[in-house]
């Protein structure tokens, strides 16, 4: 699959996407993101990305965190290592983001209830967030940690000045002993700056000296006492605020699957807002999705064009044509065509909105393969036909009934009458295979057989013959022509060599006087009418009128479907049906049916007929089943309780278990 995001630039878009994301964690999971195989895990993460972008438009802009430094904290943990302050404010931020976080998705409640739901996995740990804001202040231990550091602190900076004055008072009494009228710093040392001459007047110890010699940097005998216990409060002062960091890093690692959760959380939104952006960039749209072997792009575009210039792309197939051999000039827009396909069809698995006009549908492949690539000079012939039958023989082993296959130029660069004959044969291969097929060619031969077979349909790149400038539109229905002696003749070919050269291609003459003929069908004839029926046929594929785009589509999100009853566990998040609202259940089924689910904080029993699974618990919470369940179905006042009930007993201090 690595290769065909390459050929269809499938890349280029997740690093688009990745651009948008506002965390590294985040950009790898977009980086890794492929397309999913199962229609009910597609519709989900559509439905994820269009409440993203719901609200987006309604509320604007999510608070969201890098949390590089997190990364970090976390690996600490656990390791008898102390966390830094700036470590310990960017969890504080990081803790500030998760609650606005909150907030904000509980503003929009109504306009999401799937993305409202990541709010209740996100717990803001006020009381780490509180504790870690009263202990750090601008990068450092505040003063007020402890009352023993704010006691130490005060004892330095009085010591400190009483340094100051007794220097002050010595550099007052006998000015012209000193070089400068203030003191000086030296290795640590409240330092006078003597002069050379005046050396031995000052009692105390040389600490520095100038690179001249004329200044002695002395510590007065006067200071030394006072500067030793300074450096003994130093000391006091540093254990203190390294106790305070160790105490936050405890409190820190009481919380370390708290803030693991919401690290995940935050990732998750990060990666579906990341979605979102990107489909209001494209201007893109929720598509739709069928169980059908089906694929009907309504005015796509290629995302890595200029939005202003592409040409839209009106394309269907299935329905009794699976297979569209597309045909016209070179640089006409064949390869586009067949690349905007693929990768339409690659950003609809993917969870990604599409750059189409409503109405478009795309069905489920379990692959898509290519073989897609320019033409070669002569020279390299042999080395492009190589190329061309490795990458074939590839995509013949993975191909199946549920693949969609993209091939460029087939049975080119070699022999024709070889590469045709090469060309029909994979074709009727693939036909067998049941396999969902887009081609172009050169090929008369190929054209005429897919007139003439069931299931395959004519279509063309449309060329202007009188400007000689492609239109860059497909045509269905409608075989195409390579244009090269229309083109040779408007360039001014003489006629006789045009009209030799239609001769030898079509074995027949021109008709005279009217320049070389168009293969287009006419009115009146077996061909036209064969060509009109297939592209009636064809343009009943287009008719999506009365499937949604993404409920009916989409099996498991009709509220009429048959109620499954499902083995629900306490941590599995369902949907309830009749309003679209996430809960997580609470309780499994009793012999009634009725299953305990918890809906924006309350706690409710709802029969199984009237919700459905949306998220097993496997994959909402780490390390399941041995998650702390109470993180997410407990009130704080609970958790709070409990937590000091396993310290110590408080008299009055007491759990709220809610009646059924």
């Amino acid at each position: 699959m690595n290769n065909t995001f390459t050929l269809l630039e499938f890349n280029k878009i997740l690093d688009m996407l990745a651009t948008l994301a506002v965390s590294e964690r985040a950009r790898i999971k977009i980086r890794n993101l492929k397309p999913y195989s199962n229609i009910r895990e597609i519709a989900r993460h559509q439905e994820e990305t269009t409440e993203a972008r719901r609200l987006l438009e309604a509320i604007g802009t999510p608070p969201l965190a890098a949390m590089e430094e997190l990364d970090k904290i976390m690996n600490i943990l656990g390791k008898e290592a102390v966390l830094l302050p700036d470590q310990l404010t960017a969890l504080a931020m990081f803790l500030a983001t998760c609650r606005r976080m909150k907030q904000y998705l509980k503003r929009g409640e109504q306009i999401s209830p799937v993305l409202s739901s990541f709010g209740m996995s996100i717990d803001p740990a006020q009381e780490l967030e509180d504790e870690i804001d009263r202990c750090i202040r601008g990068g450092r231990v505040d003063d007020n940690a402890s009352p023993e550091l704010k006691d130490i602190r005060r004892q330095i900076e009085s010591t400190r000045d009483r340094i100051k004055q007794k220097l002050s008072s010595l550099l007052r009494s006998h000015p012209e002993w000193f070089m400068e009228s203030f003191t000086a710093e030296r290795n640590g040392r409240q330092t006078l700056p003597v002069k050379k001459e005046y050396r031995h007047m000052v009692e105390g110890t040389v600490a520095d000296s100038s690179q001249t010699g004329s200044t002695v940097f002395i510590e007065p005998a006067a200071v030394r006492k006072l500067q030793e216990e300074l450096n003994y409060l130093l000391i006091r002062e540093e254990n203190e605020v390294l106790k305070v960091l160790y105490m936050l890093t405890a409190l820190v690692e009481d919380y370390a699957q708290v803030i693991k959760i919401n690290m995940e959380a935050m990732e998750t939104l990060d990666f579906l807002f990341a979605k979102a952006k990107l489909s209001i960039e494209m201007k893109a749209r929720l598509p739709g999705l069928t169980e059908e072997r089906r694929i009907v792009i309504n005015n796509g575009r290629h995302p890595l064009l200029n939005p202003k210039t592409v040409v839209p792309l009106k394309f269907a197939i299935g329905n009794g044509i699976n297979a569209v051999i597309i045909t016209g000039p070179n640089t006409g827009g064949k390869t586009v065509a067949l690349k905007t396909v693929g990768l339409l069809s690659l950003m609809a698995q993917s969870g990604l909105h599409v750059p189409t006009d409503e109405e478009s549908l795309f069905c489920v492949n379990s692959s898509v393969l290519c073989d897609i690539g320019d033409g070669q000079s002569i020279e390299q012939n042999l080395s492009t036909f190589s190329a061309h039958m490795t990458n074939i023989i590839r995509i013949l082993n993975e191909a199946d009934d549920k693949a969609l296959v993209l091939l460029d130029e087939l049975g080119a660069g070699t022999d024709p009458t070889e590469g045709m004959g090469l060309a029909i044969a994979l074709l009727e291969e693939f036909k067998k295979r049941g396999c969902l097929l887009l081609a172009t060619t050169h090929y008369p031969e190929i054209k005429e057989f897919a007139d003439s077979t069931p299931g395959f349909c004519n279509a063309r790149m449309s060329f202007d013959l009188n400007s000689l400038q492609p239109l860059y539109r497909l045509e269905i229905g409608i075989a195409g022509e390579s244009c090269a002696l229309h083109i040779a003749e408007r360039l001014g070919l003489p006629k006789h060599i045009v009209e030799r050269a239609h001769k030898v291609a079509y074995n027949k003459e021109a008709p005279s006087g009217k320049g070389v003929p168009s293969a287009e069908a006419t009115p009146g004839n077996a061909y036209h009418d064969e060509v009109r029926q297939k592209k009636l046929q064809h343009e009943e594929l287009f008719n999506i009128k009365g499937v949604s785009a993404h409920e009916k589509a989409t099996p498991g999100l009709s509220h009429d479907e048959k109620p499954v009853k499902y083995n629900y566990k306490i941590g599995d998040s369902v949907r309830i049906r009749a309003t679209g609202q996430i809960g997580i259940v609470f309780a499994p089924m009793d012999e009634k049916g009725n299953v305990g689910i918890q809906v924006h904080g309350k706690k409710i029993y709802m029969n199984y007929k009237r919700i459905r699974l949306y998220l097993p618990a496997e994959e909402l919470y780490p390390d399941y089943p041995n998650y702390d369940m109470s993180i997410v179905l407990d009130t704080v006042a609970n958790r709070k309780a409990r937590k000091i009930m396993d310290r110590r007993h408080v008299e009055g201090n007491v759990i709220i278990y809610e009646d059924k």
